[in-house]
């Protein structure tokens, strides 16, 4: 029962943090200039509470990998790591951009304005997700842990990931798709993370019904 347990919590926190992602990202597109701080606000705090989920998600993937095959826990330790350092420099960086917004006196746009945050979550996150998804992918691929699909895909977004580390050259226009700070390397990466999260975090808790033991027969008299 603890697996299944496991699986049901670990789904349920992955399908929390990727449908706060979902709602997050369109609001980087509702005004062409500064935004309000409303705006720059909202969509901070939901990024917040979609990392903290993040954070329960990479736990309970290390904990399922020890269950179904302690001989790659070491692999679960490494996702388990890599994520948690990811949900925190982008904790990191969303302080940063709140504190930027409270402290203004008028609107500003906290993607261009505060130096620096653009590459915490642009090309160290892009790093750091690559390493993530390499580890995940290779836990269920080795580990059995859920369906084939689920490492492969994570490979594959493992390597767009890494393709878009090098975007630290390419200046800080968002409206450019390969700057620091550009739709291609934040809003696009985000939205393919947040919809292939939700798919894989289905597929965990859906899992675990698989693994509910068949009741045992009935004695007869």
């Amino acid at each position: 029962m603890n697996d299944i347990i496991a699986r049901r919590a670990t789904g349920l926190a992955g399908i929390a943090a990727a449908v706060c992602f979902i709602i997050e990202v369109p609001l980087y597109f509702l005004y062409s200039g500064p935004p309000p701080d409303t705006n720059v606000l909202t969509r901070l705090l939901i990024g917040i509470v979609a990392l903290a989920a993040l954070i329960l998600f990479v736990t309970g993937v290390r904990e399922l990998v020890k269950q179904v095959n302690p001989a790659y826990e070491w692999v679960g330790t490494v996702a388990f790591a890599t994520g948690l350092v990811y949900a925190t420099v982008t904790l990191v960086s969303s302080g940063l951009e709140a504190g930027a917004v409270i402290a203004a006196d008028h609107p500003i746009d906290p993607t261009i304005t505060v130096s620096g945050t653009y590459i915490l979550y642009g090309s160290i996150g892009r790093l750091l997700l690559a390493l993530f998804l390499t580890a995940l992918g290779y836990a269920v691929t080795h580990a059995n842990l859920l369906p084939r699909w689920v490492g492969r895909s994570a490979y594959g977004l493992a390597a767009v990931n890494l393709a878009f580390v090098p975007s630290l050259y390419f200046g800080n226009t968002p409206a450019h798709f390969y700057a620091a700070n550009g739709w291609g390397s934040t809003a696009l990466m985000g939205a393919l993370l947040s919809y292939w999260l939700l798919a894989v975090s289905i597929s965990t808790y859906r899992s675990a019904a698989r693994r509910t033991p068949a009741p045992a027969p009935a004695l007869r008299p």
